[in-house]
């Protein structure tokens, strides 16, 4: 092994980055799915999901009957290795019990968001070919519309009515079957498909993303271990199931240590700290623009609800800024801040904060995951650079997606015969390991040739005085190609003209950095990770051509 610095972690040798954290243990038996995997773990644990709102609940040993089950269930209607299954559902206690049956089966999960319209799933049906879905009643309609899937209705009552024809029978029904020992099963293997989660396509069509028992193995010892999670915590679940996000941290990691997790089907900031309070919560999962609520709302929270058994939360979907980190830190000064970066393509988490002091590298997205190595890789030239230079992010790893669902194009622009992934975020890493994103490769603007980071004048445009929020975009131009455009809200009362605005950016930056049209608006649209809508901006300057 040639030398690598212990401080960055690089090694000059062949320009990668290695993790300077722990290495992980990963399970040496070939012949092992996930679910098996996380169910023989032992731990004290006595309550694995509790809903919110009503209070039912499964305790680890009714999960796992349930799970074992619904698995017998489904083999009995034809499920098989290979097989994919769909499940569209808000978050509920229910939600892990499909996805672990399936997967015990060496069956495939494919899941989708509750809010996509009916040509969104009918999409994604066509594209995963399903065998078999599980939705509620009042999303039956997103599927029954444009598609002749058999049905399984997510309903307790095992008795329920079954009133479409599509519907084959319920979950309620499922977990009444009686588990069998050694089921007659396909053998599955770590290299099998788990899951197949469509990422949001915040760049083209979203696209299935194909993971492994391994990736996912992999990422349950990778949570668990950075939550030292030897003993049993409490989560609350605000982030959809559905999403990589949720899929990693509520329906699977915390099941392996023995903690609870407190299910609210939908996000509301009230239901949340009730949750907190009442059932004594210790680790809160958010996204930004919650974090932001809690700190502005801090002194009205802190009279009306007892969060005094949380001690830390964790953010993930954008970085956050030293004001929200230390005004976050004022306001709850008892609890941790962790934040996380990661993609649907390396199965949640590749880069991540551990304590409050690494998360004051305001702006970081933290330290390389155990067993995960990175390269940073100049987009014009291919040449992988050493610290703090500016380039692609790249990273291979135990948790890296086998590819794109039948999309050989895809796949071979984004994986490299190595194993590399081409994260297409924009990145430098610095003296110290640490990982700091500075934009996304495929939202630079080409101006002139120059590129040009949104990012970068968005943060400018926020020191203004009299600007509350900013999205800088690419506009197109006969003659340099693109240029920067500013979509500028203004503070309460604020007047500040284009002209201002322009003048105060052209001062601070090189001249092919400057903004050369500005446009005000309410407010910016962003995704519900705090992501700004580049896509939405772009099509409403552009319309007007």
């Amino acid at each position: 092994m040639e030398e690598i610095d212990a401080r960055s972690g690089f090694c000059k040798s062949n320009s990668v980055f290695y993790s300077k954290r722990k290495p992980l243990p990963l399970p040496q038996n070939y012949s092992l799915d996930v679910t098996t995997f996380i169910s023989s773990r032992a731990h004290h644990g006595k309550l694995a999901f509790v809903d919110a709102a009503t209070g039912r609940h499964f305790t680890f040993p009714q999960l796992w009957r349930a799970v074992h089950s619904v698995a017998a269930s489904l083999s009995d209607f034809g499920i098989r290795k290979g097989h994919v299954v769909l499940l569209l559902s808000p978050n509920s206690i229910y939600f892990p019990v499909v996805c672990l049956a399936v997967m015990s089966l060496g069956a495939i999960i494919t899941t989708t968001n509750p809010l996509n319209t009916t040509r969104e799933i009918a999409k994604q049906i066509s594209d995963s070919k399903p065998a078999l879905a599980f939705t509620i009643r009042p999303l039956l309609p997103k599927i029954t519309a444009t598609s002749n899937l058999p049905i399984v209705l997510m309903e307790e009552d095992s008795a329920a009515a079954i009133t479409e024809p599509k519907i084959v029978t319920t979950l309620g029904k499922m977990m009444k079957t009686e588990p069998r020992a050694s089921q007659a099963r396909d053998r599955v293997c770590q290299d099998d498909t788990a899951t197949l989660l469509y990422s949001s396509g915040t760049t083209g069509p979203s696209k299935g993303v194909i993971s492994s028992h391994r990736n996912l193995m992999a990422m349950v010892q990778i949570i668990s271990g950075r939550f030292n999670m030897d003993k049993e915590e409490t989560f609350i679940c605000t982030v959809p199931m559905f999403h990589i996000y949720g899929l990693v941290a509520f329906v699977t990691s915390p099941l392996a240590s023995g903690s609870t997790t407190v299910v609210l089907s939908t996000f509301d900031m009230g239901d949340m700290l009730l949750a907190i309070q009442k059932y004594r919560a210790t680790y809160l999962p958010l996204v930004p623009p919650i974090l932001v609520a809690m700190m502005n709302g801090a002194d009205a929270i802190k009279t009306k609800y007892d969060l005094r058994s949380l001690h830390s939360v964790m953010s993930g979907g954008a970085p956050l800024s030293k004001e929200v980190v230390e005004g976050f830190v004022d306001k709850f000064p008892n609890v941790t801040i962790l934040q996380g970066y990661g993609l649907t393509e390396s199965t949640g988490v590749g880069a991540s904060t551990d304590s409050l002091e690494e998360s004051r590298r305001y702006g970081t997205a933290g330290l390389l995951t155990p067993g995960t190595e990175a390269k940073v890789v100049d987009p014009e030239t291919g040449e992988a650079l050493p610290p703090n230079r500016t380039g692609e992010l790249w990273l291979r790893g135990p948790t890296i997606m086998k590819g794109y669902f039948s999309n050989e194009e895809a796949t071979s622009s984004t994986l490299d015969s190595e194993g590399w992934l081409r994260t297409g975020d924009i990145c430098y890493i610095d003296g110290d390991g640490y990982i700091f994103i500075v934009d996304r490769l495929k939202e630079l603007i080409k101006y002139k040739g120059y590129q040009v980071p949104p990012a970068e004048l968005e943060a400018l445009l926020l020191t203004h005085h009299a600007i509350s929020d900013a999205a800088v975009i690419p506009f197109p131009d006969k003659e340099v190609g693109q240029y920067p455009m500013a979509y500028v809200v203004r503070k309460r009362g604020g007047d500040v003209s284009e002209k201002e605005i322009m003048d105060f950016v052209a001062a601070q930056v090189a001249p092919y950095k400057r903004i050369r049209r500005v446009a005000f608006i309410s407010s910016i649209p962003k995704n519900p990770s705090g992501k700004i809508l580049r896509k939405d901006l772009i099509k409403l300057a552009t319309s007007k051509l």
